[in-house]
């Protein structure tokens, strides 16, 4: 019985860093960039979408399909990285639980 009051006392420890994790990930910014920095997209670790930066040498109408990639691979390179950091807070919150091998969080 003794084991299972511990067990619940590492959830409970679990639980309350998972919830600050998450408060920590919607103030975290990551920036994913293209084309050499030339376009940039910032978003929070949740995915929001922060902040759109573009060189204005990529403002003309013939590089209109050019900067639409550009914005598409800078958000993609910004969620990975997003997605990297929630990974890391998640494997960070549960390191202390005897948690069985392959099993990952959240369930």
């Amino acid at each position: 019985m003794k084991d299972m009051m511990g067990l619940m006392k590492q959830a409970q420890e679990m639980q309350a860093k998972l919830a600050e994790n998450q408060q920590k990930l919607a103030e975290t910014e990551v920036t994913g960039e293209a084309g050499a920095g030339l376009v940039k997209v910032t978003l929070n670790g949740k995915g929001d979408a922060r902040a759109v930066s573009i060189d204005p040498s990529l403002l003309t109408a013939d590089e209109a399909e050019v900067l639409e990639d550009l914005i598409i691979a800078a958000h993609n390179d910004a969620r990975r990285r997003a997605e990297a950091l929630q990974q890391e807070m998640m494997q960070d919150a549960a390191s202390g639980l005897p948690l069985p091998p392959g099993m990952k969080l959240p369930f």
